[in-house]
């Protein structure tokens, strides 16, 4: 990894971040990726149906063609952690796990949200195998199957209904006797014929060989049952890791994600955010690959003096 200081380093590795890393390196800025991984979520998604030009692509490939695209016009990718980011005079000074400093003039934060995890045997080896963290994005995977959702807030149940126009089953298992979600949403779940709502349950294992094949569950009463299901959708939440920015960028209360403008601009002139860590409504592949071009343009203008842009496509 080069020591100079770079154009813009881009903190995250998925849909966001390397969206941006193809347009900051297409305008000739010195273009660095740090991440700990490739493809973000959107890796552990076995098939994507719903990102443009692609009837059907694993998650995993998409990102590697995002990082292929971006490498090729420049870009520069490196595994790695970023846990700190501070102002030195005109520029920024990103701080790694392992103490190195990297020097660059901007700053796209785009690491995402971290999903919370059942912490239950079973699920970290059949994640991206039937073990799922958006309903929305894999649900069409099971059409006329047994779906399996955990949860009892909003993103459970509109997980559920929405899975019960999909699914020939859907089993919804909740902790509580009462849900914490929308009133509304709940009626609408209960209303589903093919909804069995299990109460006062955890979830205690993932079973499966190649993908899930069944959930164990343990009730409040001590009582271990199992059911047989196709895919397991846990909808407990996602974590905003944004600690190590409080003071830095403006957060967001309760969530701590990051405020951003509608250009992808943060309270830190100079720094950026696009994607599922920032405080968009709707966290998707094609979402936050949008905003990231979005934050990479910006970037280039505000290195370029706010001077008007030109097309991306005109460039030689």
């Amino acid at each position: 990894m080069s020591k100079q200081t770079y154009d813009v380093v881009i903190v995250g590795g998925g849909p966001a971040g390397l969206a941006a890393a193809i347009y900051t390196s297409r305008r000739a800025l010195k273009t660095l990726i740090i991440s700990k991984d490739v493809g973000g979520q959107a890796a552990l998604t076995d098939e994507i149906e719903n990102y443009p030009g692609f009837e059907s692509i694993g998650g995993l490939e998409l990102a590697e063609k995002f990082k292929a695209q971006a490498i090729k016009f420049g870009a520069e990718f490196t595994l790695m952690e970023i846990v700190g980011l501070e102002k030195k005079g005109k520029e920024f000074l990103l701080k790694t796990v392992d103490k190195k400093e990297i020097k660059t003039k901007t700053v796209i934060l785009a690491f995402g949200l971290t999903p919370r995890n059942l912490e239950v045997p079973g699920e970290q080896e059949l994640t991206g195998r039937g073990v799922s963290y958006c309903a929305t994005c894999d649900g069409p995977l099971y059409k006329d199957k047994i779906a399996t959702v955990i949860g009892g807030g909003n993103s459970a149940l509109d997980a559920a209904e929405f899975l019960s126009r999909i699914a020939k089953q859907v089993y919804l298992i909740h902790r509580r006797d009462e849900f914490r979600g929308e009133q509304i949403l709940v009626d609408q779940v209960k209303a589903a014929k093919n909804v069995e709502i299990i109460y006062n349950a955890n979830a205690a294992e993932v079973k499966g060989k190649d993908r899930v094949e069944a959930l164990v569950y343990k009730t409040n009463d001590g009582e271990v049952k199992e059911i047989k299901t196709d895919g397991i959708f846990i909808e407990i939440g996602h974590i905003a890791k944004t600690g190590w920015l409080d003071g830095v960028v403006d957060l967001t209360e309760g969530r701590k994600e990051i405020a951003i403008s509608r250009d992808c601009a943060t309270s830190q002139p100079g720094v950026f955010a696009a994607g599922d860590i920032s405080d968009i409504t709707y966290k998707q592949v094609v979402i936050s690959a949008g905003e990231g071009a979005k934050a990479a343009l910006q970037a280039y203008r505000y290195l370029q003096g706010d001077k008007a842009l030109v097309p991306d496509w005109k460039k030689k």
